[in-house]
């Protein structure tokens, strides 16, 4: 009953978030900035559990390191990547899509869309942080498998931002690095470490919890991440069919001939 009550402080918390971030949206005229919102709520959620459930597990400040550095790391980086930069095309187009009033639309369609599909995934991390057993073998594995999908998201944005920032690879698509093994290396490696955190709330007995990494992975894959991020990468940057040819889209694997 208070882990209950835990769920739903957090949704009201994450409301409240993304509505003063919808405002600030409107004044700059850019939905984009919800990408650097995006992994905070999740922080933001972790918080709230670890602060309203009655009293703190073995697992509580294991989730919070894991979740902030996650978090912190991610958001201030689209941050960094984002400033002085126009809205994101996809946004563009989501925007063009729901005109006219997309203004205030956006309140649902953007804001409140991100935020509800975070209250849903951050599942795992109430359970984890309000689970009262010992630490278990599957929490190792758990954290090492986060371990994994932390370095290849932060390796793979990393490796990314420096290609960019070379004047001669303009227009010319990034296959070095994490990125010569999958097209994906940031959407993998969030990927796995959400399975990660399945696994350390599996641990505190939340096998039913599974439904947000299986939500997550659809996103990833379906959704807002492989599926959207290539629709139109094609007629962008003509090099990138040949890579497509060449390399795995998401999960990491040896280059095609």
């Amino acid at each position: 009953m208070i882990e209950t009550a835990a769920w739903w402080w957090a949704g009201g918390a994450i409301l409240a978030f993304s509505t003063f971030f919808w405002v600030v949206s409107l004044v700059k005229d850019d939905v984009s900035i919800v990408d650097s919102l995006w992994s905070l709520m999740f922080l933001l959620s972790a918080g709230v559990y670890a602060a309203a459930v009655s009293g703190t597990g073995p697992r509580t400040t294991l989730v919070l390191i894991l979740v902030g550095a996650w978090a912190v790391r991610l958001s201030g980086y689209i941050t960094w990547r984002n400033h002085g930069e126009p809205e994101d095309y996809r946004y563009q187009q989501i925007r063009r899509n729901n005109e006219p009033g997309f203004r205030f639309k956006s309140f649902y369609i953007v804001f409140g869309l991100q935020g509800l599909l975070a209250w849903i995934i951050s599942l795992p991390l109430l359970v984890a942080i309000s689970g009262e057993t010992a630490l278990g073998w599957l929490d190792m594995v758990g954290v090492a498998l986060w371990l994994v999908g932390f370095l290849f998201e932060a390796i793979g944005d990393f490796q990314l931002a420096r290609f960019k920032a070379d004047a001669n690879n303009q227009g010319a698509v990034m296959d070095t690095g994490l990125w010569r093994f999958t097209r994906h290396p940031n959407y993998f490696g969030n990927f796995t470490m959400w399975w990660g955190f399945f696994l350390i709330a599996l641990s505190a007995g939340g096998a039913w919890t599974v439904v947000s990494p299986l939500l997550m992975s659809f996103l990833l894959l379906k959704v807002s991440g492989v599926a959207m991020l290539e629709k139109d990468i094609g007629g962008r940057r003509p090099a990138y069919a040949e890579y497509i040819r060449s390399t795995n889209a998401f999960f990491p694997g040896p280059r095609r001939a």
